[in-house]
């Protein structure tokens, strides 16, 4: 490969170690870039395209690494680091991965994987995980030249656990929090149930593979915008997606989209897969929420899951106390037992439009159910890492008899929960009011 000298647009940044001690979760921002060069292309209306990360390899060894990835012109970015665990977060603005799919399993030197992504609207993101404290000794962008693409190049070294934490404690009042999702109010004066729906995963985010050529948040988005489509042609539901592209979103901000909107129920919509010689489970299951595990099974994917954050690079430093207030309110018996409820429910209707695991019904610790004032679920539409379910996953007829045997079932809950007299919870306790 010709070395090239950088340009004026190119710029390298060594951290600077401070003196502070390292908190539970920390963040350090080393490095922030703009490129400015006259190839940027122009969209619509004079509108910046976004550039397209084309190849993406890594070069070096355990003390060194290089990362170096091609575009087709040299975007903005930002370059910091995320402890617990060790962590490199590459943000670039309007770029477009076309990398290819098995790129992530790439690893090298210092860099253990990689991956990457939508991480919100006008941001890509790359995540790398680290063998251990690293530092960015220099991060910069090469405009594209002749036949030469533009280079956006990272350098890595191995750094010592304390300067690590020091270095990461002296940035941290500088740490930008990701943008919250947006919220829109519910419409004055419309009474219907309103339904929130939560495609797991999403953008950097993919969820599982099962080790297929499929991955989840493509899957459970399918099937939550059809099962949208079917509440809303029923007509009596206001429905509301916590995505409905490939963007991430936060655990906390799905949770949040639930309340703000009042939900009356709140749908979150995964697949499971096992790992290479664990077993040959299959079929679908719905989960509550309970703070003790109901199998081991339930404890694992509840672990799984709550990390999607962490597994697109979110620092959780700042995260609120709300999540310990819902705690709390979760001891209230009207919204675990009308989720209880309408998880049975749920699965009565599933049973005629897909096979069900031994055990449907179960109970985690999902943060994502944690919303103290709205019955919640968690379906796991299937395993991907059983040949039978994933063909079922990833037909439209599969789909589409998941998606009406879910908008049955919701259709039912609420007929229920209205029936004149009905105990709705185990111990009596009246119907929640809007």
């Amino acid at each position: 490969m010709m070395r090239r000298r950088p340009g004026p647009a190119a710029l390298s940044v060594r951290p600077r170690w401070g003196l502070r001690g390292a908190a539970a979760f920390l963040i350090l921002f080393t490095f922030v870039a703009i490129a400015t060069g006259p190839a940027r292309a122009q969209g619509e209306g004079g509108a910046l395209a976004p550039a397209f990360a084309r190849e993406a390899r890594l070069a070096g060894d355990a003390k060194r690494t290089r990362l170096i990835v091609d575009l087709d012109r040299a975007p903005a970015f930002r370059a910091f680091t995320l402890a617990n665990p060790p962590r490199v977060i590459l943000d670039l603005s309007d770029v477009t991965f076309a990398l290819k799919p098995d790129a992530g399993q790439l690893r090298r030197g210092l860099v253990t994987a990689y991956r990457f992504g939508v991480f919100a609207p006008g941001k890509a993101r790359m995540v790398l995980e680290v063998s251990g404290p690293v530092a960015i000794d220099k991060a910069f962008v090469l405009d594209a030249v002749d036949d030469q693409p533009a280079r956006l190049v990272v350098d890595l070294v191995k750094a010592d656990a304390d300067a690590f934490a020091r270095s990461i404690a002296t940035e941290a009042e500088q740490r930008t929090a990701l943008p919250a999702a947006a919220v829109a109010a519910p419409p004055a004066g419309d009474t219907r149930p309103v339904i929130v729906i939560d495609p797991g995963h999403g953008g950097i985010d993919s969820g599982t593979s099962g080790y297929s050529a499929f991955v989840e948040k493509t899957i459970v988005l399918e099937t939550a915008l059809a099962l949208r489509d079917r509440l809303e042609k029923a007509g009596g539901y206001r429905v509301v997606l916590t995505r409905s592209t490939d963007t991430f979103i936060p655990l906390a901000d799905r949770v949040r989209i639930a309340r703000t909107n009042r939900a009356d129920l709140f749908i979150s919509i995964h697949a499971d897969a096992l790992a290479r010689g664990d077993g040959r489970a299959r079929g679908a299951s719905v989960y509550t929420l309970s703070e003790t595990a109901s199998d081991t099974e339930s404890a694992h994917l509840a672990d799984k899951e709550n990390k999607a954050d962490l597994i697109a690079g979110v620092d959780l430093s700042d995260e609120t106390d709300e999540v310990a207030g819902i705690l709390v309110d979760l001891a209230q018996r009207e919204t675990r037992n009308f989720s209880a409820l309408f998880a049975r429910t749920l699965v009565g209707s599933m049973k005629a439009a897909t096979r069900m695991h031994g055990t449907p019904l179960k109970s985690a610790g999902f943060r994502v159910l944690r919303a103290h004032d709205v019955p919640s679920v968690l379906v796991e539409l299937g395993y991907m890492s059983s040949p039978d379910d994933l063909k079922q996953l990833t037909s439209e007829a599969g789909r589409d008899r998941m998606a009406d045997a879910i908008a049955a079932g919701v259709t039912q809950f609420f007929a229920h929960k209205g029936a004149p007299g009905h105990q709705a919870v185990e111990d009596g306790a009246p119907s929640p009011g809007r």
